[in-house]
């Protein structure tokens, strides 16, 4: 579903240009959820902006579904830290954005069903006249979720999505997400600082250097899912990987500063 190969990107600084992505090379499988881990600046948020569209790569090929990415497509949604829900507009009709923003969408009608589809099984059924202020953090981001989905994207990109929420809050938005993948089997590529939520959601977690962020090593997530940090049942599998994880960046950040 997605291909990079030898991707690169390099931008140009005050102080001189900056590498911050070499020789990337990726594919993510159809319906995998992977997960991009490394230390700040490696170029995780990059990495994603190039799979948008949003940025063009400075070396090497960007492919979606087959074809080259040019620019931003209708069927790649970008859920951000952020839920950046439009203060004014009803919990509905932020949901509905993006179909209004695309002219070439299709009924609005049916996307209205869509929407109500996706509040409800996102336990919003009820809230769709509320205005985001009245909403909890983690509620708001429900409604950011469902936005991304409106348009049944083939591929979501999420950047941090639950790392300004409460630590139960997110354990419950990660198990949510769990289950909406599994439902419609979305192609998912999801930033975190925390291994613990890369192991808990991934298929394969991606190990960025520090920057210039190269793939420092892939590892296969084989626990059973639904998966969650709530429950005793995975918890002594998610802590090996994780522990393997942690070495994994701190032998990274020793090699880089031997002379």
């Amino acid at each position: 579903m997605i291909r990079l190969d030898g991707v690169g990107q390099v931008f140009d600084g005050r102080e001189g240009r900056v590498t911050a992505l070499e020789e990337i090379d990726l594919h993510v499988r159809g319906g995998e959820f992977v997960t991009l881990i490394g230390r700040s600046g490696c170029g995780k948020s990059t990495l994603l902006r190039l799979i948008a569209g949003l940025l063009p790569p400075t070396s090497g090929a960007v492919q979606v579904a087959g074809e080259p990415v040019t620019g931003p497509r209708r069927d790649v949604s970008f859920m951000f830290q952020r839920p950046a829900l439009l203060p004014w507009r009803s919990v509905l009709s932020n949901v509905m954005l993006p179909v209004e923003i695309d002219r070439g969408a299709g009924t609005k009608a049916a996307y209205l069903n869509r929407a109500h589809e996706l509040l409800e099984l996102v336990g919003l059924q009820g809230f769709e006249r509320r205005l985001p202020h009245e909403l909890s953090g983690g509620m708001q981001q429900r409604v950011s979720l469902c936005r991304s989905l409106i348009r049944d994207p083939q591929v979501m990109l999420m950047d941090e999505p639950f790392s300004a929420l409460d630590a139960l809050t997110r354990t419950e938005l990660s198990e949510e997400l769990q289950r909406i993948k599994m439902e419609l089997a979305t192609t998912i590529v999801f930033v975190t600082h925390s291994i613990e939520e890369a192991v808990v959601l991934a298929d394969r977690v991606v190990v960025l250097t520090p920057r210039p962020g190269r793939m420092r090593e892939v590892v296969e997530i084989g626990i059973p899912r639904p998966r969650s940090l709530g429950q005793n049942a995975h918890l002594t599998e998610v802590a090996e990987i994780s522990g393997r994880l942690h070495a994994l960046l701190a032998e990274k950040e020793v090699q880089d500063v031997r002379p």
